[in-house]
């Protein structure tokens, strides 16, 4: 069974971005150091544009070949002209208003979102599924995050959107590795409590 990790960035109050999700806030955070760890430890995580910048844009596979993310975050990518982010890995958006995908090499998931996910989950591979973002979207999935990885930077934010949408039961998960970086940056690893 392959995990869903949600890898996600936000401040020391939970918000992943401000009340219109933009999170440009924290970017000033990626110093060399930090860049340095994503580079190795997460490299499936950044961007095809900034992989080709970075010279890793060929790396293999780390840790995820399959990637979700919802309407929003994609949104991101094609306000830049982006319509594959992450076109080193299978790429899904969820999104109940993109009627089609502007992308051949992005599937666009309407209905039935928690079973694809749970069919991803469920075939072979050594490598896990990133869930990268939407407040919402993290919502409707909670129950399939097998793993959550969060970037904590050292803001306070105040107001925002938050880490997941609302409307779910308490959910325990158990600390496994945290990281903790000279700019402040903490990097918390937990996995679901079974």
């Amino acid at each position: 069974m392959r995990k869903l990790t949600y890898f996600v960035a936000c401040t020391i109050d939970g918000f992943i971005g401000d009340e219109s999700g933009d999170a440009s806030f924290m970017y000033r955070f990626v110093d060399e150091e930090f860049l340095s760890y994503l580079k190795t430890v997460y490299p499936d995580t950044i961007a095809a544009h900034v992989r080709r910048a970075l010279g890793i844009h060929d790396l293999g596979h780390r840790r995820f070949d399959t990637v979700i993310q919802g309407r929003g975050s994609y949104e991101v990518a094609l306000k830049e002209d982006i319509t594959s982010p992450y076109d080193h890995l299978r790429e899904y958006v969820a999104s109940r208003t993109l009627t089609e995908s502007p992308d051949p090499h992005v599937e666009i998931i309407a209905d039935d979102l928690v079973g694809k996910v749970r069919e991803l989950k469920a075939e072979d591979g050594e490598f896990g599924i990133y869930l990268c973002g939407g407040s919402r979207l993290a919502g409707e999935l909670h129950e399939e995050i097998d793993e959550l990885v969060i970037k904590t930077y050292p803001v306070v934010l105040g107001t925002g959107m938050p880490m997941f949408g609302s409307g779910f039961a308490l959910t325990e998960f158990t600390l496994d590795d945290v990281r903790v970086f000279d700019n402040g940056v903490v990097v918390r690893t937990y996995g679901r409590k079974s």
